[in-house]
């Protein structure tokens, strides 16, 4: 049978539960993804002074095909976003600046650093999001940055994070869609703090004199990422999930979720009902963390999914902002990104494919029967015809045919580069 053959019955099998499977993938088209660079180079960045990764961050792996240069990476995010059906942003960290082999510090960089980017976003009909880096630097070696209780360390990191909300700002201007700029810092303690209130003083009045620098909103956006602890912060992060849904909340800043930022116990899917009641929107960085923070490549697992209708069933997908942020140098780089971007869609898509409000109606009802049983039935129903004709339509590959396109480029490209 033909793509569109399945589809029809399929459409069939969901219409009689209510779903608007046309008006389903009507909505999918309108959602873009912030898709990360620094998958496409292990988080090395193109600054002159290249340093070591650190910060708490670690990848592994040593596939081949890694990009060396920002052409290398920005072809990559093409072949990608050729796989991937939308039209998405792309996210980047100040470490990837074009500086023509000048060392710019990172208090100085200027947009026209990210000229080159900004070119190539308007030739793809894309937009920009952008993150400060404060990691991977002789400024950050303690582990402290905005925290730091020496002044002149502060200060830089201060200078760097205005820098950055000015370049977010010319990202929007430019490309006319507001970028999402995201503050994290590995800022913590590996032992047991005998003060926690005094660094998470100076995180606050670090992040007051950034915000007293007036950026435009209508082109840039701030956010504020929490973390639960990381490699050298294992006892005590300064950003903790307290302290900045608490700042973003008093400053009207968005307050951004890594998935894996968080106990192990913990779901952000569950986080998601709770804050939009008191914001307007939020972020989320989605990743996979096995036992720790490990960023692996996002699976359409329990979590994913759930993520996804809690998006859906709440009405937020003009509140929520999708980016994600995973890292694996032990596959291939594009076939990572084409992976879980395409799994973080089809998460939407499930959503978009289940009748909430049906499902809403037996929980009031207390029918928790049937709410069972139906939600369980779900998972066999025939999303995958769906998914196939959606992708068609699209004009990107179904099935595993995007994967043969990642080998030949693999062939053709990334194996001639050392």
């Amino acid at each position: 049978m033909s793509t569109f053959e399945n589809y029809q019955l399929a459409k069939a099998q969901y219409e009689k539960l209510g779903v608007d499977v046309e008006e389903a993938l009507n909505h999918l088209k309108q959602v873009p993804i912030s898709i990360h660079c620094w998958q496409g180079d292990d988080i090395s960045g193109f600054e002159v002074n290249q340093q070591e990764l650190s910060g708490g961050i670690d990848v592994t792996g040593n596939y081949p095909g890694k990009a060396r240069t920002p052409e290398e990476l920005r072809n990559d995010l093409e072949k990608a976003l050729s796989l991937i059906p939308g039209k998405h942003r792309v996210n980047l960290h100040a470490i990837y600046a074009e500086t023509n082999g000048e060392v710019v510090e990172r208090d100085k960089l200027e947009p026209k650093h990210f000229k080159k980017w900004v070119e190539w976003a308007k030739s793809h009909d894309l937009g920009l999001d952008f993150n400060p880096t404060l990691f991977s630097h002789p400024m950050a070696a303690d582990g402290l940055t905005l925290s730091h209780p020496n002044k002149e360390i502060r200060e830089f990191w201060i200078r760097h994070v205005i820098a950055c909300r000015k370049i977010g700002e010319y990202f929007g201007r430019e490309l006319g869609t507001p970028a999402l700029t995201n503050i994290w810092i590995p800022d913590g303690y590996k032992d047991i703090p005998s003060d926690r209130l005094t660094p998470r003083r100076r995180l606050k009045e670090s992040l007051d004199k950034i915000f007293s620098v007036q950026i435009n909103e209508k082109y840039n956006v701030d956010a504020v990422e929490s973390k639960l602890f990381g490699i050298g912060s294992e006892a005590y992060v300064v950003g903790s999930h307290e302290f900045y849904l608490g700042y973003a909340l008093k400053n009207n800043k968005l307050c951004l979720l890594d998935t894996g930022h968080f106990h192990p116990t913990e779901v952000v899917s569950n986080k998601i009902s709770a804050m939009l009641l008191f914001s307007d929107e939020l972020a989320l960085h989605v990743s996979r963390p096995v036992r720790w923070d490990s960023d692996h490549v996002i699976i359409l697992d329990d979590e994913l999914r759930e993520i996804g209708l809690e998006i859906i069933r709440n009405e937020a997908l003009n509140k929520v902002r999708i980016g994600l942020d995973f890292f694996d140098a032990s596959i291939n780089r594009v076939a990572a990104w084409t992976i879980g971007t395409r799994n973080m869609i089809k998460s939407l898509l499930y959503a978009l494919l289940t009748p909430n409000d049906y499902l809403r109606d037996l929980q009031e009802k207390g029918n928790f029967t049937e709410r069972l049983a139906l939600m369980e039935e779900l998972k066999t129903y025939p999303f995958g015809a769906i998914w196939d004709y959606y992708c068609e339509g699209m004009k990107v590959p179904t099935g595993m045919a995007w994967l043969d396109e990642v080998n030949k480029y693999e062939a053709a490209v990334l194996t001639k580069r050392d």
